[in-house]
């Protein structure tokens, strides 16, 4: 601790939006640290502090044995894979994540890829650079008008995405084991509960679930293969939910239309990954999530998170592992 203020970590990387919440607190002391800080050193930091919020970095069993007076964890973001919540759990720290922060962000970029397949955007885009107008009508495009989206997750993101694909009239089919049926009808959307019998009837599939060892590999050759030949497939969630050599030989054998990819099982992905070679998919260097405004409102909702924790008042709706709060708060 700091002269009796709770010494809270904060990324370099992190927004200053986040920083100016910390604006009069005077029972709060704020340190930065970057992604160049070696693990000693982080640990280090972690011995005095209160909380703290990550952005890249991992946090393992050892960082929580490291951190005596740790009260809160923050995630700039939603997905927590690097996180070992139960070393957590078993201190009753509180995991928390930044809610509905970029989750119209994200599925904004779902719905940029789907119009940027359907559109073949790169593709006439060298038609005019090329200055190769004859070659246009060699490009099918389609409307999404009328086509059949099915939204695997319909949390935070997969709502929202569902919400603009009626909008553009589509037909939208959801596949969530966790969500009531009822829920998914009361939003004017079709529950989908056999994914298998549903992949047959998307003309798009957006991939919106947490990764967790029954998602892993979910999009396997098998599935992929249940897919119209003239379906495109979506991504913004996590690599390794998609088998991506089974993802590149159907895309390769004509089995699947594009795919777009904004996640990878590795990060960052080589750059001679065979599907980058591939012209119909379309990549970003997991960045869905990532715009100015959602910076902003990451940073801001984490900071707050944390405050909210070391205040006795934590923000329940955000805490992943939500068994902690049901004893005494870490005093």
């Amino acid at each position: 601790m700091t002269a009796n203020r709770k010494k809270i970590l904060l990324p370099t990387e992190m927004a200053r939006a986040g920083w100016a919440v910390l604006e009069g607190r005077d029972d709060i002391a704020p340190v930065a640290f970057g992604p160049e800080m070696s693990g000693a050193d982080f640990q280090g930091e972690l011995a005095t502090a209160s909380a703290v919020a990550l952005w890249g970095r991992p946090f393992t069993a050892a960082d929580v044995a490291a951190a005596p007076h740790l009260q809160a964890v923050g995630r700039i973001g939603v997905g927590y894979d690097a996180v070992d919540v139960p070393a957590l759990t078993a201190r009753a720290i509180p995991l928390l994540i930044a809610g509905t922060a970029n989750s119209v962000t994200v599925a904004e970029h779902a719905l940029f890829f789907m119009f940027w397949l359907a559109k073949q955007g790169a593709a006439l885009d060298r038609v005019v650079r090329d200055g190769d107008w004859p070659r246009k009508y060699v490009h099918r495009i389609f409307d999404l008008y009328g086509k059949t989206v099915l939204i695997v997750g319909f949390g935070r993101i997969g709502t929202r995405l569902a919400a603009r694909c009626l909008a553009l009239e589509m037909t939208v089919l959801v596949h969530d084991p966790f969500t009531a049926q009822d829920g998914i009808a009361a939003r004017g959307c079709i529950p989908a509960p056999d994914l298998d019998a549903a992949l047959a009837r998307a003309d798009f599939v957006s991939i919106h679930c947490p990764k967790k060892p029954d998602t892993v590999g979910l999009f396997n050759a098998a599935r992929l293969a249940r897919m119209k030949s003239s379906a495109f497939l979506v991504n913004t969630a996590r690599g390794g939910i998609i088998d991506e050599p089974a993802l590149y030989d159907a895309l390769v054998a004509g089995r699947l239309a594009g795919a777009g990819l904004d996640v990878f099982e590795q990060e960052p992905t080589p750059a001679d990954n065979p599907l980058l070679r591939l012209p119909n998919v379309i990549a970003a260097p997991h960045m869905a999530g990532v715009t100015q405004e959602a910076l902003d409102r990451m940073a801001v909702n984490t900071v707050r998170n944390l405050l909210s924790v070391l205040d006795g008042r934590p923000e329940r709706e955000n805490v992943v592992n939500k068994d902690v709060l049901a004893g005494d708060m870490p005093g």
